[in-house]
């Protein structure tokens, strides 16, 4: 038998509709299919919720996440913790999958292998077409570094932790537990002996500063370094140190939008204030800390400039995307898996964060 979990954060409601259309169509239904969100918005819940329930199929699992980081590696290991079965596929929301996709994935499941698929890219015009999967026209073919759908022993993938879950946003973490398994005595396999998946289009606004959710500019070049620095002393083993593939606790994520033991504080982007409070934050036990962060004005900055060109003391002001950068560096490191929402808002110049320790 066969698990496969498909994540997903606000994707276009028609891509999902396609997705899960062609799985109930595959020649083998012997699978089982979780459908983890992972921080999509309410409204989208609601339209999402009355598609799902078309698809029996379908154990649906929602993260009630808005507002943090993306983590796909957390998501994945949710419906691991939860397979029972002997093989687990990690899938992709995005894709359109051909009919004998299942069928030919129990063809491949051995013990000690890990296989993985190519992906047929469709173009934005190809991807709103409603036709049959052979009638889709791909516009090119993915690499071997596209690691995105992978089928995997259930038991080995538990052995070494699941998917790390330092990794946030985009990239990465797909190639990373190839690279720790292949450490751990497995043969990876490419498999593209024909196209069984496709992938449609779709825009990638939610990667880039404009997005409302939490974005960190150079976190995939973070990723990417910190991968090739696992692979270079051949990592195997993760996720040691904080609980892995956590269900989000409802209760405490209430708390979130209550006021109960919560403490404010105000601050400016002062390098002290943001050394000071980072530094504060594992002395918070059982509170909400709810913080701001205004950038100086205008007169400010021009009297501490006057005050260094008299070498008087002044204050060390840094910019608030640095200021973005460390605090959720320091949340992916040590506060992953605390509730927490986060913004900052590039036009008002002001990050705001709510975080229940």
């Amino acid at each position: 038998m066969l698990t496969l979990v498909l994540t997903n954060r606000n994707r276009d409601l028609r891509i999902v509709k396609n997705c899960l259309e062609s799985l109930s169509a595959q020649t083998n239904n012997e699978f089982e299919l979780f459908f983890v969100d992972y921080g999509s918005d309410s409204k989208y819940l609601i339209q999402l919720a009355e598609l799902i329930v078309k698809f029996p199929k379908v154990q649906f699992i929602s993260c009630p996440v808005y507002g943090q980081l993306w983590n796909k590696s957390r998501a994945i290991n949710i419906a691991l913790k939860k397979a029972t079965t002997a093989y687990f596929l990690v899938g992709d929301v995005d894709l359109i999958f051909d009919p004998k996709f299942i069928c030919i994935t129990y063809q491949l499941m051995n013990k000690n292998e890990i296989h993985y698929f190519q992906y047929g890219f469709l173009s934005q015009q190809e991807s709103i077409e409603n036709k049959k999967y052979e009638e889709y026209q791909i516009d090119f073919k993915g690499s071997k570094e596209v690691t995105g759908t992978t089928l995997f022993p259930t038991e080995v993938l538990k052995k070494v932790n699941g998917y790390d879950e330092f990794y946030h946003g985009w990239g990465a973490e797909d190639t990373d537990i190839h690279f720790r398994l292949e450490n751990f005595g497995c043969e990876i396999k490419f498999y593209n002996a024909a196209i069984l998946v496709k992938h449609q289009w779709h825009p990638k606004q939610y990667r880039t500063t404009i997005s409302k959710y939490p974005f960190h500019t150079s976190l995939e070049a973070v990723n990417h370094a910190y991968m090739y620095l696992g692979k270079e002393t051949k990592r195997i083993v993760v996720n040691e140190n904080q609980l892995w593939g956590e269900i989000p606790d409802s209760v405490k994520y209430k708390l979130l939008e209550s006021n109960s033991q919560e403490l404010q504080l105000i601050l400016t982007n002062s390098l002290h204030n943001i050394t000071a409070i980072l530094a504060q934050f594992s002395n918070f036990k059982q509170e909400t800390l709810n913080v701001c962060i205004n950038e100086v004005n205008f007169t400010s900055r021009i009297k501490n400039s006057v005050k260094k060109f008299f070498r008087n003391k002044t204050v060390t002001y840094i910019s608030l995307e640095q200021i973005n950068s460390m605090i959720l560096e320091e949340i992916i490191k040590n506060y992953r898996n605390n509730p927490y929402k986060y913004k900052y808002d590039r036009d008002l110049k002001r990050i705001q964060f709510r975080m229940v320790f």
